[in-house]
């Protein structure tokens, strides 16, 4: 595939000069804690990450340590994070590494996207940089770098077929310097080549197809997606009330937490329930997963 190149030894000079000291990135990091902080990150600031990501190592250093603590425990502990789903997928997968993988992450890309929650992303991202292997890591910030670098639009508009092999002929023949070459254009995106305001003075590359075409304005109209009143907001507000509780609760518990849409909150209800967060006892009482059984006290 021809694709304009990013030049690599400016990109891999700065990164190893200016590269944040993410704790995750440092060498004595499991390729479990990789694949922890990854699940994590999704959609999550690094800010927010962090402190939860440090409180999990200690608590889950290997997988079956979380395998052996309960899906509400793993709720608990996620926290404020968002799309707690996340955290029950990664339960389910440390089961099974504990189970079948002799508690170890596998390195092979097609085994990885066989367990729980790893998707295209995470499967790639964890066999590079836990294992250094050369294979395209392509995520939001990536995808940017390479509209504007490459091709010259502000925007990379959709998801595509053609990401993965476009940003794997980018990647320096070398397996380690591909491996860094991922984590810099990652950086890159992340911290100087942003969305909405790019500093292009910062920028290590000596050749930018948007710069050099005038930086032209994306003619993508983007709609700001709102948090406030959301059903979101609702289910997120329902999970605090059972989160903060140490058994199954009563309905009105629940009601009283979002009292501004009955229907919103039933259909938040529902949907917690669907997604396996919450459980409901014989009883009509409601609960963390897995803790149905265990009376508040």
């Amino acid at each position: 595939m021809a694709v304009n190149r990013v030049d690599a030894e400016a990109l891999l000079r700065w990164y190893q000069e200016t590269a944040r000291d993410l704790p995750w990135r440092r060498a004595e990091v499991s390729a479990w804690q990789i694949l922890m902080s990854e699940i994590m990150l999704q959609q999550t600031p690094v800010v927010r990450v962090e402190p939860i990501w440090r409180e999990w190592v200690a608590r889950w250093p290997v997988p079956s340590a979380m395998a052996t603590s309960s899906q509400a425990e793993v709720l608990r502990a996620w926290g404020k994070l968002g799309y707690p789903r996340r955290a029950l997928r990664l339960h389910e997968c440390a089961r099974v590494l504990a189970e079948q993988h002799d508690d170890e992450v596998p390195a092979d890309v097609e085994v990885l996207l066989g367990l729980p929650g790893v998707g295209a992303y995470t499967a790639r991202a964890v066999a590079c940089f836990a294992y250094g292997q050369r294979v395209p890591v392509v995520d939001t910030n990536v995808r940017r770098v390479v509209a504007r670098a490459v091709h010259g639009r502000a925007e990379a508009g959709n998801p595509s077929s053609r990401d993965l092999p476009e940003t794997e002929a980018l990647l320096p023949r070398q397996i380690d310097r591909a491996a860094m070459f991922s984590a810099a254009l990652m950086e890159l995106g992340a911290t100087v080549c942003t969305a909405r305001t790019p500093d292009c003075a910062r920028c290590p590359l000596p050749k930018c197809a948007w710069v050099a075409a005038g930086r032209p304005v994306s003619e993508v109209v983007k709609r700001t997606q709102k948090y406030e009143g959301t059903d979101r907001q609702a289910r997120g507000r329902l999970l605090d009330v059972l989160r903060d509780a140490s058994g199954p609760v009563e309905r009105i518990r629940l009601d009283i937490a979002w009292t501004r849409d009955p229907g919103q909150r039933d259909r938040a209800l529902d949907s917690l329930l669907i997604d396996g967060l919450i459980e409901q006892t014989a009883d009509g009482l409601f609960a963390l997963a897995g803790e149905g059984g265990q009376p508040e006290g």
